[in-house]
């Protein structure tokens, strides 16, 4: 079951949306949400590092003569004069070409004190620090859910208003986040390109891939504060709460009959419409659970319940 879940899992939330786990996924989408805007603007940088390439109060003059009429070398250079050595592409600003450049050179030089972790930007270590202080700063006007970015608010906004910015252009189906639609195109192309390293299993996102890996570790990350029993998918947690606090969302459409768990109210709708789907192989006898069926299959077995003594 860990491994069978479908995108909208993923998200759980904005419902179960295992915001963490699917950070990899959301940086790449920044450039569509504006968040890499507020990387721009937000990130603290040393003095001096970011140099206006536009004329200082101090320059000599409109023409980048000095009063000799010789070029003037402290003349700053013009807008986008800033190359880059390796690819050749133009900055205004040489802050920018330094953390472009970093993208050749795979210098990370901002690390989290708490797990090591690295970052080519101050605003991802600072995004990223916030899985370990819990802080969310951007929070929901309409119902007041908090998240950790900026861009994770804006994708849920949409939720309110329904609107679906990215569509599919080989089936016309739209989705209100850029990663879901990514997911869908790969069920046009086949690609799975987040493979397990212990067992080669590939899958079409990489929540998906992590969820898996927990079945070769055994870790289960999501506790019940009530009891303490542990579980691998954030989403079972939420339903085995609904054990201690009696809630019971699945309701029969037949006769009202309301239950904790979606598997049960599938098998009590067997019993409006007298579907047997569990039959036995040896006498052919059908049953509407396949605990009633392995119960009868001890008949021809010879096999005994066992009681407590």
């Amino acid at each position: 079951e860990d491994e069978n879940v479908t995108v909208k899992e993923e998200k759980e939330p904005f419902g179960v949306k295992e915001e963490e786990e699917a950070i990899s996924i959301k940086e790449k989408e920044e450039d569509v949400l504006g968040v890499k805007r507020e990387e721009v603007e937000g990130e603290e940088v040393e003095a001096g590092d970011l140099i206006d390439t536009r004329e200082r109060p101090d320059s000599h003059s409109d023409s980048g003569k000095s009063p000799s009429g010789e070029p003037d070398p402290e003349t700053p250079k013009p807008a986008g004069k800033h190359h880059c050595s390796h690819c050749g592409k133009s900055f205004t600003w040489l802050g920018y070409l330094k953390r472009h450049e970093r993208t050749h050179t795979g210098e990370k030089p901002f690390q989290c004190s708490q797990c090591g972790k690295s970052f080519t930007v101050l605003v991802n270590l600072k995004r990223h620090e916030r899985l370990h202080t819990g802080e969310k700063p951007y929070h929901c006007s309409q119902c007041g859910k908090s998240f950790t970015q900026l861009g994770n608010l804006k994708q849920h906004e949409w939720t309110h208003t329904e609107e679906k910015p990215y569509h599919c252009f080989q089936c016309e189906n739209r989705f209100s986040r850029s990663v879901d639609l990514k997911a869908h195109e790969r069920t046009h192309t086949g690609e799975k390109p987040f493979q397990c390293s212990q067992c080669g299993k590939s899958f079409t996102v990489v929540a998906n891939l992590k969820r898996h890996e927990r079945i070769h570790t055994g870790e289960k990350p999501f506790q019940c504060s009530h009891c303490g029993k542990s579980f691998t998918q954030l989403g079972h947690l939420k339903k085995h709460k609904w054990t201690h606090t009696g809630e019971k969302p699945y309701h029969c459409s037949h006769c009202g009959k309301r239950f904790s768990r979606s598997g049960d109210l599938k098998t009590h709708e067997t019993t409006h419409i007298g579907e047997k789907p569990f039959q036995c192989s040896q006498c052919g006898k059908s049953y509407v659970k396949s605990q009633y069926l392995k119960e009868h299959k001890r008949i021809h077995t010879g096999e005994k319940l066992t009681q407590c003594s």
